[in-house]
């Protein structure tokens, strides 16, 4: 095992569960599907939803099992995952995650009949019927979500065959993606000899240039391999879920994302007009970097290269993994003692993986426990800020699953952009701190860099990535798409979202065969919300100092929010703030703006 000098490299995942490959593991796996298959039966045999008192206790015996099962089977893929992510060629890993997909057909028999028991069911009776026991008015807002989540069910028929079909339809396609990607090695030079890398040990952020374009283009090249086997998975991933919309008669693609993350449609309207009209002032930003890079333009491997005029030291992009973690868990600290307290617990726990070895998985993730109250942390640390970074940004999100532990079970799920505000949040905690601190100008140049390499990211970069999918959508409504037509869309995307910033042959059309995101098949538009989660947490980053000492309490009851409203009143509840309005979002804005003038401040004597 490979161990840093302070703090562990690698993760804790025995005390979970047995191991994958044992036969406590297989007894465990077998156990929980024979509990699946009764509790289906029972969904069966479900009685009307209203205030009868022997309808009542059945529905609450109900959800109290449903609650148990769901967080065990959580507790399944999240272990089978992370084992998998670890080491991404072992073919029973592989196996284990089609088993687990295998059974989803069984919760989403579950999941149809309570939400089309709903269905019908006005906002008086339910809410006569939650009253009638207080297990069930403890999680109310379950079967207000359910009812609401009902629109997006076929005819239970169709529903089940749905679901069944799905295991070898658009999971199955998802997991070739993951098998493929996890599999590619790219060829780079080293020291003069050919090595082959995994996709997430390939770095675009060395400071010769030489090394970044030679490195882009052979990803580049490696990634082209596999671009038509690619262009097949995204072409049935969205064939499939489009085939569904048709039958469900929705306004388009984006009413089911946005139902899964509480969202409504004025709201994200109204992100990315807000950000659209304002991001102009990145260009700025870009023009000032490509100076002190001596270059014209930027190309897309130039958008994470280091500042020159940065001395050597950490911020250059060297400090170790010990050196993070004490970083992070101080700075967590000086915001709120609850969270330097989890965010120190995790790490020395063992509950995050960050070796950097070969046959892992690219990306990262957190993934929760709910029955251990606990969660897992995937990555892979490069010795840089923005590894550091990555670290803050992923015990964000084990920080909002350890706030909402003590919640009912069927109350600590919360939507994917939600989920992104706590991550991003972190990572704003620590860029400040970090800006903070930096004694030079040199220092503070190589911060702001990288907060606005983050700014980049989430106001282009993933909109690039939004305007590529809600386009190809719409084309593939039409048919497939070939790989070469991906690619002319992305070019088009990226153009559009960038601002047309970037030097006329610095593009990368290719982008979309190596962005997992787009082939997760269990969740539509894996995209916007981490625009909405980066806008967000930077505006109530913003508010900490107006709030004073109670704002990490105040912080806590929206991440406990999350998982009982919707996400307009989530924020509004706690906050006061009205998202479908522009006034929230340019005030995020104004910092991203204010952060490009410092920047081009800084730079002046060094261009």
């Amino acid at each position: 095992m490979s161990t840093a000098s302070k703090y562990e490299l690698t993760w804790e995942l025995d005390s979970l569960l047995p191991h994958p490959e044992s036969d406590a593991f297989a007894d465990h796996l077998g156990q929980f599907r024979s509990d699946l298959d009764a509790l289906a039966e029972a969904s069966e045999q479900l009685p009307a939803v209203d205030a009868e008192p022997a309808h009542v206790a059945t529905w609450a015996d109900f959800v109290e099992r449903v609650s148990q099962l769901l967080a065990r089977e959580e507790d399944l893929h999240a272990f089978v995952g992370c084992h998998a992510a670890a080491d991404a060629e072992n073919q029973h890993f592989q196996r284990l995650e089609g088993v687990l997909s295998s059974l989803g057909p069984k919760r989403s028999q579950i999941l149809t009949n309570v939400e089309l028991a709903l269905k019908s069911v006005g906002p008086e009776e339910l809410e006569a019927f939650v009253k009638a026991d207080p297990r069930l008015e403890q999680v109310a807002f379950f079967f207000e979500e359910s009812r609401k989540n009902a629109a997006l069910r076929l005819p239970k028929d169709q529903e089940l065959l749905s679901a069944e079909l799905a295991v070898d339809g658009i999971h199955a396609w998802g997991r070739l993606y993951d098998r493929l990607s996890g599999a590619l090695r790219i060829e780079v030079m080293e020291k003069g000899e050919l090595v082959k890398k995994s996709p997430g040990q390939v770095q675009f952020d060395s400071k010769e240039r030489s090394v970044r374009e030679n490195n882009f283009y052979a990803a580049s090249k490696a990634w082209n391999t596999i671009a038509d086997m690619c262009a097949d998975a995204l072409n049935h991933i969205s064939g499939f879920r489009l085939t569904r919309y048709r039958r469900l008669g929705v306004q388009d693609h984006l009413d089911a994302p946005l139902r899964l993350n509480r969202m409504q449609r004025e709201t994200l309207e109204t992100m990315w007009g807000t950000a659209t009209e304002r991001k102009g002032c990145l260009k700025n930003y870009f023009d000032t970097k490509a100076r002190l890079l001596g270059l014209e333009k930027l190309t897309w491997y130039d958008l994470q290269a280091p500042l020159p005029v940065v001395s050597r030291g950490a911020e250059a992009g060297e400090l170790s993994y010990d050196e993070a973690c004490d970083l992070v868990i101080r700075t967590f600290e000086e915001f709120s003692g609850d969270l330097g307290e989890f965010a120190r617990m995790a790490i020395e726990q063992r509950w995050i993986e960050v070796e950097n070895r070969p046959g892992k998985r690219q990306g990262g993730f957190c993934t929760g426990f709910p029955t251990k109250q606990q969660s897992r942390i995937f990555m892979t640390f490069t010795n840089t800020p923005d590894s550091m970074s990555t670290l803050a940004h992923e015990l964000g999100h084990a920080y909002h699953s350890w706030v909402l532990r003590d919640e009912p079970l069927l109350l600590q799920e919360y939507p994917m952009n939600l989920a992104e505000t706590a991550s991003t949040f972190a990572e704003a905690v620590l860029g400040d701190r970090r800006l903070a601190d930096a004694e030079s100008a040199e220092s503070k140049l190589a911060i702001l860099d990288n907060m606005l390499s983050d700014a980049v990211a989430f106001l282009m970069n993933i909109h690039a990535r939004f305007l590529f999918e809600d386009r190809f959508h719409v084309e593939r409504c039409e048919g497939e798409l070939s790989s070469g037509r991906f690619s002319e869309l992305m070019l088009e995307a990226q153009k559009d979202a960038y601002l047309d910033a970037l030097d006329p042959d610095g593009w990368y059309p290719g982008f979309w065969i190596s962005k997992l995101h787009f082939y997760i098949s269990g969740w539509p538009f894996y995209n916007f919300p981490y625009t909405f989660g980066y806008l967000l947490s930077q505006g109530l980053y913003a508010l900490a100092s107006e709030a004073g000492p109670d704002f990490p309490q105040q912080y806590r009851d929206l991440l406990i929010a999350t998982g009982n409203r919707e996400t307009e009143e989530a924020v509004g509840s706690t906050f006061g703030y009205d998202l479908r309005q522009p006034d929230f979002w340019n005030r995020s804005l104004d910092i991203v703006e204010s952060r490009v003038n410092e920047f081009v401040r800084l730079a002046e004597p060094f261009v």
